[in-house]
């Protein structure tokens, strides 16, 4: 089995509801993602993937969908307000945590077409999510979110 895996860094905005906790108010990180992806065979060029055509795909989306903007759940109270604003948001049906952030690029990546194996989400320097999909006892998959 081949692996590899790219990194992409940008900047967002957001916060917690339900949350007893700083990460409660309006803040901001710097997130570096891993995109890890696997593959039983190279191509033509002898690689698995090619970093290049992966690494832009995954950061177009990024770019235009969540780098530099507030990441909100979608009944959060900030939403109509910055709306009204025209203030810049991507608003996810859950809380905008590591744990989901990393899914969501997970789904981007896979939905690219991508053979991607996990995602993760470093929010801060000591700090990451992982997600990466496992296989379960019957032959479905299941989700597995860890966090450090």
């Amino acid at each position: 089995m081949y692996r590899v895996t790219t990194e992409i860094q940008f900047a967002y905005g957001h916060r917690l509801l339900n949350y007893d906790g700083k990460c409660a108010h309006p803040h901001g990180h710097n997130a570096r993602v891993e995109i890890e992806l696997a593959s039983e065979t190279l191509d033509s060029t002898d690689m698995a993937v090619d970093f290049t055509l992966l690494k832009h795909r995954i950061q177009e989306w990024v770019d235009a969908h969540i780098d530099h903007k507030m990441i909100l759940r979608e009944d959060d109270p900030l939403v109509p307000m910055l709306r009204g604003l025209n203030e810049p948001m991507y608003i996810m049906g859950q809380n905008p945590t590591a744990e989901s952030l990393a899914k969501l690029i997970f789904d981007v990546a896979r939905d690219a077409q991508f053979p991607v194996v996990r995602v993760r989400f470093w929010e801060s320097p000591s700090s990451f999510a992982t997600f990466e999909p496992s296989v379960g006892t019957a032959g479905a998959t299941k989700s597995v979110v860890s966090a450090s």
